[in-house]
């Protein structure tokens, strides 16, 4: 096969990829809003774009401090930023909402879902 081929479907697996990971990231946070009180999700529209904002949220954390804001990945450092992203993304996101104790059993139960979906969730 020539280099064009290899080339273009490295392309398409990678953003594959990213939708299979914001998907996945959708999933996980939908669940993580029904079991908690005090988390808010209104529509279908912030959640996507809450999970996509958490996913960018995610990568410049990794990007920058080296840090993965995943609660069992880090100890409680992870746990720490997975609670703080959580609750920063109420900013960024109209229909999103969330108190600091809401993130706080959020994080964890967004980390107990995230470990048990199968997949590798890194960047």
């Amino acid at each position: 096969m020539s280099e064009t081929q290899n080339g273009t479907r490295s392309k398409t697996s990678t953003v594959w990829q990213i939708v299979g990971r914001l998907v996945a990231a959708a999933i996980v946070l939908a669940i993580t809003a029904f079991f908690t009180p005090g988390f808010t999700i209104n529509n279908i529209w912030s959640l996507i774009i809450a999970a996509v904002v958490l996913s960018v949220i995610d990568y410049l954390l990794v990007k920058f401090t080296g840090l993965h804001a995943s609660p069992f990945g880090k100890g409680f450092v992870g746990f720490a930023l997975a609670a703080i992203t959580l609750y920063v993304t109420q900013f960024f996101v109209a229909g999103y909402s969330i108190s600091w104790i809401a993130a706080i059993i959020g994080a964890l139960i967004y980390g107990v879902v995230d470990y048990f979906l199968p997949g590798n969730q890194e960047m």
